[in-house]
């Protein structure tokens, strides 16, 4: 299941370039410098942390003998609410990078951009893709399959 989390994490990475990007529009100093490449490194950490939360509890659930469809729509529907409140909790906690003046607000600025926009898509994507790469994945190494196999007591015996 590592992998069903692995391919979250281009969500959050996709969406710190696409707000760099759009910022990059209005000011010259949004750029991809050693304060975006941090951004990136936390974001991985975050988008992670989430689509752990979903595939691990939905990994749970399959164990028990739920199909990988509905271990995941009820990982999904219980995880929701800690997922939005700390995505919530780290995208206001960053805001102030945004909105930073004085001296050194420039670093800051594209810091709280790329952590804001990064977030802000792995959060609205991931809350729907993690349970459907869950699914997909576990469909793809065929995990429903080998369990009923491991149900199946041996007749050759």
């Amino acid at each position: 299941m590592p992998f069903s989390i692995l391919l979250g994490t281009p969500f959050a990475i996709f969406g710190a370039f696409l707000a760099l990007y759009v910022a990059r529009l209005f000011s010259v100093s949004y750029e991809s410098n050693v304060f975006a490449q941090i951004s990136l490194v936390m974001l991985i950490a975050m988008a992670a942390k989430n689509a752990i939360l979903i595939v691990e509890f939905a990994k749970m659930e399959f164990d028990k003998g739920l199909s990988l469809f509905e271990a995941a729509v009820k990982a999904a529907r219980l995880r929701f609410r800690p997922i939005l409140m700390t995505a919530f909790s780290f995208i206001l906690g960053v805001f102030p990078l945004v909105l930073a003046s004085g001296a050194g607000a420039e670093a800051r600025k594209v810091m709280g951009m790329a952590l804001l926009g990064g977030m802000s898509l792995a959060t609205i994507l991931g809350v729907f893709f993690y349970p459907m790469l869950f699914v997909f994945i576990g469909k793809t190494a065929k995990y429903e399959q080998k369990r009923e196999l491991e149900k199946t007591p041996d007749m050759s015996s």
